[in-house]
């Protein structure tokens, strides 16, 4: 089975090709379609990644994040994943700022908004890539992203700033 394609883009996130996840380098520029999920008393969703992955294992980070593959859009693909990871189906999201990241990983990411009030035993999780889902209160995420940053992917605090 021949594995899905990333999107490579130019500064400008113009598509200019593809590439295997495999053979990415530092200057591939590629997309993330990533969802900020809060519920109506302002708590934040956020998604531990499986400590065997090879990008940030164990940390936490937006409830839902996916690099794009070939032939998707950011819509397309956060739909995807919002499904696959959580098990949220049938939903729209609010569509958010785009955000131009550079450094160890090198992408745009385009950032989605949704509220609910769902508990967390309503969401489905996807085993292979999360290891657990929380809800945080916002005074209690702003705390620990203080005292131990290194527990949370690095957009996790302009995420609170932006979105809460």
């Amino acid at each position: 089975m021949n594995k899905p394609k990333i999107i490579i883009v130019d500064e400008k996130d113009e598509i200019i090709g593809s590439k295997e996840r495999e053979i990415l380098d530092q200057s591939d520029i590629y997309r993330v379609s990533a969802l900020w999920v809060q519920n109506s008393d302002g708590d934040v969703l956020l998604a531990q990644r499986k400590f065997d992955k090879k990008n940030d294992p164990g940390k936490w980070g937006p409830a839902v994040a996916g690099t794009n593959d070939e032939g998707e859009s950011y819509e397309s693909n956060i739909i995807k994943e919002a499904e696959e990871e959580i098990g949220l189906v049938g939903q729209s999201f609010q569509k958010s700022e785009k955000i131009r990241y550079s450094g160890k990983h090198n992408f745009f990411c385009q950032w989605f908004s949704f509220i609910t009030d769902n508990g967390i035993e309503e969401f489905e999780i996807q085993e292979d890539e999360v290891e657990q889902i929380k809800w945080w209160e916002r005074d209690e995420l702003l705390e620990e992203l203080e005292s131990d940053p290194d527990k949370f992917i690095g957009s996790v605090r302009g995420c609170v700033d932006s979105f809460c």
